[in-house]
């Protein structure tokens, strides 16, 4: 069984900054991608931003430049460094990670809310 722990959410002014943080536990030999969702009120959940275990960045058009995903392969974490916030990046974040050792299996976390208020 694995776990993802997420923490890092909060409220913040709009043009603040905002650090997630999501440690994956348990049964892992390796992590092939680790990522960011998010789902504001009403809407579907999106992708923010993902991470492969090569280094292999992709980011949604909306917070190019203004976040950076990062992650310690050795502790299976993942970060996202969320700065120059608006009000439309408010939602819920939810961490995942793609597992590919010992079995295929994609995991999320419980989520964590970020409120950007203007």
């Amino acid at each position: 069984q694995v776990q993802l722990v997420e923490s890092g959410g909060g409220l913040v002014q709009a043009g603040g900054s905002l650090r997630l943080s999501c440690a994956a536990f348990g049964t892992i030999l390796d992590i092939y991608a680790m990522g960011w969702h998010r789902q504001a009120p009403g809407n579907q959940r999106e992708l923010v931003a993902t991470i492969t275990n090569s280094g292999s960045l992709n980011y949604t058009d909306s917070v190019k430049g203004r976040f950076t995903i990062s992650r310690d392969n050795a502790k299976n974490t993942v970060y996202l460094q969320m700065s120059s916030l608006k009000p439309e990046d408010t939602g819920v974040y939810y961490c995942n990670a793609l597992v590919s050792r010992p079995r295929i299996a994609v995991y999320w976390g419980q989520g964590t809310q970020v409120t950007v208020s203007t």
